[in-house]
């Protein structure tokens, strides 16, 4: 339940702004007035929205913002704007002051202030209590990465059944087997599952070696792809997150070991992962782990070679948020926290490995909330 012991006031669509949904848990396209004040919460949304607003928000006074609109007008405005159904709402609630988030646009803020009305941006989270999931939370995240998951394992099947042409090009149906042939075939089963995909990532070989690269063109055997799924669901607007690296026919030995460490590395992570340890100490331990087995970290050509991205990052309302592991988090874990656990070597002249769960820090450790096997060769 968002805070209540401050004014707080958001304007924004809950399509997009994670805070506004975490707010009122109901998607709208539009724009919509949230303020929180006095132990009360108030919603003004169009007569479009309204009836919908009474269904689907609960705790909540839902307004109307025709009635707003027409009361201004009858007051001699004669084109009343969103910043004077604002004004208008906390003059009746005898507020002057809010806090709003960094997001808030600057224009509005101007024009509230002309009306009377001073906002001011909260400095860090605005809905701190977002960081620590409540159980109904975590089973949305989970629901979204079963999704992740489907959409996966279909990739993984096609791949089983594609054939190897000259070349090395995958060929499936006889038709080359490209990234984004494939990606589309993990958005599809995504999209049946009442999931939405953005931006898939499906780099084979050295396009791997960038971690956010999306992939494009045919893909090869016996060579590295990584496959990165972060869906959100249609039904709550909660993300899943997984990444798994395959070899369609035989990984060269350079890409085993680079996998095993990977792996392991993972391992490390998930032992010490506790209520209480500091994130940057996690990280830490992957670092020196894998520069002890040799995979040092370092720029070639103008390239990042090694293990240069955080271990792990937040899941929930966004596909990243705090907390973040990485070497600049002194950050505590704590119950109730979801978070990746992504550990990842690149190296040009053998491509790119990542290995990523979803886990949930519990009072005595943590629950993988990840189920789909991690397997090098298919």
């Amino acid at each position: 339940m968002p805070t209540k012991s401050k004014t707080l006031l958001i304007v924004a669509d809950s399509e997009r702004d994670p805070d506004m949904l975490y707010a009122v848990g109901m998607f709208a396209p539009d724009p919509f007035i949230y303020l929180c004040a006095k132990g009360r919460r108030y919603v003004a949304v169009t007569d479009l929205e309204y009836d919908r607003a009474r269904d689907q928000i609960r705790g909540c006074t839902i307004l109307r913002l025709s009635q707003y609109l027409e009361r201004l007008r009858q007051q001699g405005l004669k084109n009343p704007k969103l910043a004077h159904v604002i004004a208008q709402m906390m003059r009746e609630r005898g507020l002057r002051h809010a806090v709003v988030p960094g997001s808030f646009p600057c224009g509005l803020a101007a024009e509230l202030k002309q009306l009377g009305i001073t906002v001011r941006p909260k400095r860090g989270a605005f809905f701190p209590e977002r960081e620590l999931k409540s159980p109904d939370e975590v089973k949305k995240i989970t629901a979204a990465l079963v999704m992740a998951e489907v959409g996966l394992a279909e990739a993984i099947q096609v791949l089983k059944r594609a054939k190897v042409g000259r070349g090395k090009t995958l060929y499936y149906n006889a038709i080359p087997l490209t990234a984004e042939r494939l990606r589309g075939v993990i958005e599809s089963a995504i999209a049946q599952a009442n999931g939405q995909a953005c931006r898939t990532i499906v780099a084979c070989g050295k396009q791997a070696c960038n971690p956010h690269e999306p992939g494009h063109g045919v893909l090869r055997a016996n060579e590295p792809i990584i496959i990165d799924v972060f869906p959100r669901s249609q039904k709550t607007g909660y993300y899943g997150d997984i990444t798994r690296t395959v070899v369609k026919g035989h990984a060269p030995e350079s890409v085993r070991k680079l996998y095993d460490t990977v792996r392991r590395a993972q391992q490390i992570a998930f032992e010490k992962i506790r209520p209480g340890v500091r994130m940057c100490e996690v990280h830490r331990a992957v670092q020196e782990f894998f520069e002890q087995q040799g995979y040092k970290t370092h720029r070639r050509d103008g390239h990042m070679q090694g293990f240069f991205h955080g271990t792990g990052h937040g899941v929930g309302l966004e596909i990243h948020e705090p907390p973040r592991i990485n070497a600049y988090s002194a950050d505590r874990f704590k119950p109730g926290h979801v978070v990746t656990v992504e550990p990842g070597l690149y190296y040009l002249d053998i491509g790119g490995v990542r290995l990523e769960d979803v886990v949930l820090v519990t009072r005595n450790g943590l629950r993988n909330l990840t189920r789909f096997e991690k397997v090098l060769e298919i």
